[in-house]
């Protein structure tokens, strides 16, 4: 049964091997990808998580701390700036979604990376 992938859900993926600044190896993702293209693309936009806080991550981090919404064991942040699409068989199971604020903090780092 194939996994239903949502904008903002975070995931467990294999991101297989590193190459130079990559993330890599099995780690949670957060999809940034619009809904629109869930039911007729076989690849996924995201953005992998770390466990490697920066303290001074902003603007292209994200803090996603552990809870029972986010599914997430230790304090993470987003790395908005490793932001890459993965084909949708990387996915190995979905384990949270980001909270409001998360999801308004990450839209506007994603604009300022890519738009500014």
């Amino acid at each position: 049964m194939p996994l239903e992938i949502s904008k903002f859900s975070i995931f467990i993926a294999d991101l297989g091997e590193t190459l130079g600044t990559e993330p890599g190896k099995i780690r949670p993702v957060v999809v940034i990808q619009t809904d629109l293209l869930n039911d007729a693309h076989p690849s996924t936009i995201v953005c992998p998580l770390t466990t490697n806080i920066l303290p001074k991550g902003q603007p292209i981090r994200v803090r996603v701390s552990p809870s029972r919404s986010s599914g997430l064991r230790q304090d993470s942040e987003v790395m908005v700036d490793q932001i890459r699409t993965i084909d949708n068989r990387r996915f190995l199971r979905r384990i949270g979604r980001l909270t409001r604020g998360q999801k308004e903090r990450l839209a506007r780092a994603v604009h300022l990376l890519v738009c500014e």
